[in-house]
């Protein structure tokens, strides 16, 4: 039986607390990894596996309601590959969401370890190499996202972004943030994952410019028709 979408509330409520668990998890794996080890490939490690797991599980979890977008550029470029249906003002109002829902969490794991919430993160990310980077993986979270809708395989996105994403905090130089409303909320923490507040408009505009690279390369693998027909309306937008 097919599970009817929540009404438009209730998924932005999703979409505000999947944004705050996620990125509590990435600040706090954060956080907690540079308390146990000041080797960086260790902290690293110890980031990426944390973000992986805790992604999957919100997927999977907040899916079926929202479509886990946890991510402003999944939300737009979802939006716009279905020929903008769902009107702006769902748009608007999950990207809202998905920002107060990551400096939320934010906050949340600089408290959770002691720590006097809302210190500005000090980490400089501007060299061009990092916004290549980020360019890099903010493509390729897009390209799966979608190559999943167009191969029927939505079902997926737990393990697939998840993995994508782990992957990515080792193969790009920026350490994959790929979501702009996370670097907003990673400004709030003066950690091992956070960025200085001055980084974060190149970041998001390396980010914009990966996503539409993505549906560059999902219209030239896939091509421009809609995604394959999938079972719950909910779960064709999902992400990570």
């Amino acid at each position: 039986m097919r599970m009817s979408p929540p009404a438009l509330p209730r998924r932005v409520a999703a979409e505000f607390i999947g944004t705050g668990a996620l990125v509590a998890v990435i600040v706090g794996s954060g956080i907690r990894a540079d308390t146990l080890s000041q080797d960086i490939g260790v902290r690293l490690l110890a980031n990426a596996a944390a973000s992986a797991i805790g992604l999957g599980l919100l997927i999977a979890l907040i899916g079926p309601l929202s479509g886990a977008h946890f991510n402003p550029v999944v939300t737009l470029s979802e939006w716009w590959s279905r020929r903008r249906t769902g009107g702006s003002h769902e748009v608007l109002a999950y990207i809202a969401a998905q920002l107060a829902g990551a400096v939320t969490g934010a906050l949340l794991a600089e408290a959770m370890f002691g720590r006097v919430p809302g210190a500005w993160a000090t980490e400089s990310r501007s060299d061009l190499h990092l916004l290549l980077g980020e360019a890099v993986a903010t493509a390729g979270l897009v390209l799966v996202v979608r190559g999943l809708g167009h191969i029927g395989r939505p079902g997926l996105a737990p393990v697939a972004v998840a993995g994508y994403i782990g992957a990515a905090i080792w193969f790009t130089s920026s350490g994959s943030f790929a979501n702009p409303a996370a670097t907003v909320g990673r400004a709030f923490s003066d950690s091992f994952t956070g960025i200085a507040p001055g980084s974060v408009p190149a970041f998001a505009a390396a980010q914009l410019l990966g996503m539409l690279l993505g549906m560059v390369l999902a219209g030239v693998l896939y091509g421009t028709r809609g995604a394959a027909a999938e079972p719950n309306p909910a779960e064709a937008r999902r992400t990570g």
